[in-house]
């Protein structure tokens, strides 16, 4: 996700980061290359960006991009 969206902020595009409060503890995200919402819950984050997405990509991940993934496609 950190080559996305860098490739999209050098391209003078809006990037948009929206993370549960429990993934910055030990910086596990990483550097947020643009505007950064912090959330308290996962359920919280997939409502955000449901609300302020117009489309979304799913990179290869484990079972919770997975789950993220069809959230968003049953709630389409």
């Amino acid at each position: 996700m950190g080559c996305v969206s860098t490739a999209v902020a050098q391209h003078e595009r809006q990037v948009l980061g929206i993370i549960p409060s429990a993934f910055t503890i030990n910086n596990l995200v990483g550097e947020t290359c643009g505007k950064e919402i912090k959330v308290a819950t996962m359920q919280e984050r997939l409502v955000m960006m449901m609300e302020l997405s117009d489309a979304f990509i799913a990179l290869p991940g484990g079972f919770g991009t997975l789950e993220e993934l069809f959230q968003m496609i049953s709630w389409a």
